[in-house]
């Protein structure tokens, strides 16, 4: 038997007209974008389809967005093929997608509590974010500990063996870039982003938001959800009302997150959501693991054919 795991992307996998053909065909998914129309009081919907690209890549407008497309990307599938995945996990803010796959929250409170989180996220100003490619081992740790002389700076994201994003105070930020750079890493990518994200600067946020969260309904999960901030199988509402807010300025450690789900029997994953960014880091972490997706019509088609060979043998 496969063991499934339905993953789900984060921030810059949005685009412009993402969804659309999903609602044109698809009842279920027309019903999440409709609802969260509704639910959140504007045109997420006409943010998805038509943008502009400016207002979409806007963290406020991004993180709801991506997600209800997430949703109705799901919700699309799930009416196409009898499937229940044994685990699920969401890069950052796809996090809440996997929750709401795991019955944690329902669509309502899924909604509410990403534009919540958005709209905190939003409000912090300075500080900056780059990607570091293929810095040589031992190089990170030594560029960080040398660049907090001039500042903060600290690891956003474990995103792959390969690639990791720093964050922090932007003089911290440019030195470890520089000092990466000069120890041999291919490349070091600044990230046109409007705060430090997943780090201490984001602390008041995380604070604001457990406020937000302990309001919230939460219930056990029926599936496992790998978190962000540790990279373990969570279950417990409790866990998960402690671990949202903490999530905003904790690493995200997904490299790590595959690497236990595939440590602990997984084999196939199912990306849902706009773009295959997700797909292209499980190739970096581990290439002999399966990974499908699901982020159009074409592509929903696809793998549905190819799941039920696969699980049904049709």
């Amino acid at each position: 038997m496969k063991k499934i795991a339905f993953i789900f992307p984060g921030q810059g996998s949005q685009s412009v007209g993402m969804g659309k053909d999903l609602y044109e065909n698809y009842e279920s998914a027309k019903n999440v974008f409709d609802t969260a129309d509704k639910i959140l009081g504007r045109k997420i919907t006409d943010l998805c389809f038509e943008g502009p690209e400016e207002d979409l890549k806007q963290t406020v407008n991004t993180q709801p967005a991506i997600v209800t497309m997430s949703i109705a990307a799901l919700e699309a599938l799930k009416s196409q093929l009898d499937i229940v995945p044994n685990v699920a996990a969401g890069h950052s803010l796809g996090e809440y997608c996997a929750m709401y796959v795991a019955g944690v929250m329902d669509l309502e409170t899924t909604l509410k509590a990403i534009q919540k989180r958005a709209n905190l996220m939003g409000q912090a100003k300075g500080g900056s974010m780059a990607a570091v490619l293929n810095a040589p081992a031992g190089s990170l740790e030594k560029a960080l500990d040398e660049a907090s002389s001039v500042g903060y700076v600290d690891v956003a994201n474990y995103n792959s063996p390969v690639q990791v994003v720093i964050t922090g105070d932007d003089n911290a930020v440019q030195k470890a870039g520089e000092l990466l750079s000069m120890a041999g890493a291919r490349r070091v990518v600044p990230l046109a982003v409007s705060g430090a994200y997943h780090s201490k600067k984001m602390e008041p946020a995380g604070m604001e938001f457990a406020e937000f969260v302990s309001s919230l309904d939460l219930s056990e999960a029926k599936l496992p959800v790998y978190t962000n901030v540790d990279a373990a199988a969570t279950t417990s509402a409790e866990d998960f009302s402690s671990k949202m807010p903490r999530q905003i300025y904790s690493s995200v450690h997904w490299t790590q997150t595959i690497e236990n789900m595939i440590e602990d029997g997984v084999d196939t994953f199912i990306e849902i959501g706009p773009g295959k960014v997700l797909a292209g880091l499980n190739k970096k972490i581990d290439p002999s693991v399966k990974t499908y997706n699901i982020y159009d019509q074409a592509s929903l088609e696809s793998t549905v054919s190819e799941l039920k060979k696969e699980l049904c043998g049709v």
